[in-house]
């Protein structure tokens, strides 16, 4: 099985935190999204027939495509790939696009799950990131997809924002959960070198949360999601029953996928690709058929850090017998042997062969991480 995951790198407007390659111009969407059918054309055999699971739509702002540009994406996918089986194809959205003649249109297209970039239901923090929607729109845009027919709805907080306080953030999870989406992503803000608030941090006009904070709005989180009903099933991500984001947790269990669009990255299960980060050079390079990305050939000791760091990350694990299988017992010794002092002080635990964080080992996950990395000396 495989995954195709698409960048629609188009936005209204740049919200102050973001640093996913995006683009304001919008004049520049139907000459691209004849690129990207061309891309998805041309490669159609990075994924050498495997049939596809899941299709995400992310970016920018993919709601800022029209049923046109839908319907020749999809037409294209159809020609190229095996989609026959297909389970899950997810369309990232902003709150304010969601209008029910806009969701009449998704629920007509192969659509099965809407990822809302909510962030927070507080009006004067949406108002400092630049948010294009308020609260009651958020709150709107969830019902009317409910109506629309969708069954599948995640939705996106930030927290640790600039003068957040732990009643602000109680609220905003409570108003999630009134909501009852299957899925909440939920990610502590940082502050991008290059971005808006970035720039405002270095000027003092925005103060970051202290780390204390930070740990407690980590516990309210899971705390309040968990007696919710919500299974914590990756660091950051938590979901109803079976109502896990099958393609993101493909990428943390090293599932092959074809990524398309600039700034892109793709896995066949060996090497790594990623496009250009500017929509000008991507359009003129799938144009030229001469497709402008970088290639990155693992070696065994990167293949073995990156399984550390997206498996430990999830309720799954470190499978410790795939590890010897594909990378032999050096890796694995070498993993237990880092894993000693965590395993004894409880923050990682070791069962059905299989290394996971416990509750303590999540709030100090990067360390572990850090620790189970294989450095060359």
């Amino acid at each position: 099985m495989a995954g195709i995951y698409l960048h629609i790198p188009f936005c209204k407007t740049r919200c102050i935190y973001c640093d996913f390659y995006s683009t304001t111009h919008s004049e520049l969407k139907t000459s691209y999204v004849k690129a990207l059918c061309r891309e998805l054309e041309m490669r159609k055999e990075y994924l050498k027939g495997e049939p596809v699971e899941t299709i995400y739509f992310g970016g920018g702002t993919p709601s800022q495509l029209e049923e046109d540009d839908f319907q020749l994406i999809f037409n294209t996918i159809r020609t190229h790939y095996n989609i026959d089986n297909c389970k899950e194809i997810t369309l990232e959205a902003n709150p304010d696009d969601l209008s029910n003649d806009y969701l009449q249109i998704l629920a007509s297209l192969p659509f099965n799950r809407i990822s809302m970039g909510i962030q927070t239901f507080n009006e004067s923090t949406l108002k400092l990131l630049k948010r294009r929607h308020s609260a009651s729109q958020a709150i709107e845009a969830v019902k009317r997809s409910r109506e629309a027919g969708f069954k599948n709805i995640s939705i996106d907080l930030i927290y640790g924002l600039p003068g957040e306080t732990a009643e602000q953030w109680e609220h905003d999870l409570q108003q999630a959960i009134d909501l009852q989406p299957e899925h909440v992503s939920a990610y502590h803000l940082t502050y991008e070198e290059g971005t808006p608030i970035y720039i405002m941090l270095q000027q003092h006009q925005v103060q970051e949360v202290d780390e204390e904070s930070s740990v407690n709005f980590f516990s309210i989180l899971v705390e309040r999601l968990k007696a919710a009903g919500y299974e914590h099933y990756e660091i950051s991500n938590f979901c109803q029953p079976r109502k896990y984001s099958r393609h993101n947790t493909s990428y943390w269990k090293g599932i092959p996928y074809l990524g398309c669009g600039p700034s892109a990255h793709s896995f066949n299960g060996n090497t790594r690709e990623w496009n250009v980060a500017s929509i000008n050079d991507y359009i003129e390079g799938i144009e030229n058929e001469a497709r402008r990305f970088e290639t990155e050939v693992r070696d065994k000791a990167t293949a073995y850090n990156e399984l550390v760091i997206t498996s430990i990350r999830t309720m799954w694990g470190i499978p410790l017998d795939k590890l010897e299988q594909e990378y032999g017992p050096e890796f694995l010794n070498y993993c237990r042997k880092m894993a000693v002092p965590y395993v004894k002080s409880g923050k990682l635990s070791e069962r059905d062969n299989t290394l996971r964080l416990t509750r303590k080992g999540i709030f100090i996950s990067d360390s572990i991480m850090r620790d189970l990395l294989f450095v060359e000396e």
